[in-house]
């Protein structure tokens, strides 16, 4: 579980942050939790885990002997070198600031009375967006350029692949859509392995989306939808079936 870590020495700010944070983790189910709300830089310091990757919500204004919000940054920076850090602030752009203390921060939330609470829980899913993304095995992962952008594809999705009609170019096929980009299936077979099946010579079919297989009339069923099967997809397929059928 990630935690949660807020510093302001206002208790207004401070139960905001707390209350709109702790609800925005409850409705999203997120593997998170607020550890501590603390009003000084000793208090946060001594509940922070050291080496624990968190998330910190600190005042820029902080008002505390030696520290304010970027020297407690730079401290929880040494502590939690891929911990997220985002600044509550009085002030618009501060991104100059951070620069000079060589911080990283993910955003800045403006003080905004009662608004302030809900901006740092949508800041929240922002950072719980970018964490499952870091997390993602790239391995699970098919990225294509298509439609002058990049798309990544979780393999999970894919149910095959199809030669299209203009050269060098394959069609790319989900439950709900289909992707136009440049490669061959020689390729992609030799790319993604034994997860997917050559069923024919213009189609390369997930193992795990096949439903069934017409040897007959040479069709197989794809996750609902029809691929053409050859000679060699057959004995590909009973191969995969160690010769059972």
């Amino acid at each position: 579980m990630i935690g949660i870590y807020l510093c302001d020495d206002e208790e207004a700010v401070l139960h905001q942050l707390k209350t709109a944070l702790e609800w925005k983790i409850f409705i999203e189910n997120y593997d998170m939790e607020v550890a501590c709300a603390a009003s000084s830089a000793g208090e946060l310091l001594a509940a922070a885990r050291d080496g624990s990757r968190s998330v910190y919500f600190l005042d820029v204004d902080l008002r505390d002997g030696e520290w304010d919000g970027f020297t407690l940054g730079r401290e929880l920076r040494r502590r939690d070198p891929h911990g997220t850090l985002v600044y509550i602030t009085s002030y618009g752009d501060l991104a100059w600031k951070t620069f000079q203390y060589h911080l990283e921060a993910f955003d800045y939330i403006v003080k905004e009375g009662e608004r302030t609470g809900a901006a740092a829980a949508r800041c929240l899913e922002g950072v719980h967006a970018r964490l499952i993304d870091e997390r993602r095995d790239p391995a699970e992962v098919f990225s294509l350029r298509a439609g002058g952008e990049t798309r990544h594809i979780p393999l999970a999705d894919i149910l095959f692949f199809e030669t299209a009609p203009k050269a060098h170019h394959v069609f790319l096929h989900t439950a709900d859509s289909r992707l136009d980009f440049v490669g061959s299936l020689n390729e992609l077979e030799t790319e993604l392995g034994g997860r997917f099946v050559r069923v024919h010579r213009a189609y390369l079919a997930a193992w795990d989306k096949i439903g069934a297989v017409d040897w007959k009339g040479n069709r197989v069923q794809v996750g609902g939808r029809e691929c053409l099967l050859s000679r060699a997809g057959k004995a590909e397929l009973k191969k995969k079936l160690g010769g059972n059928l």
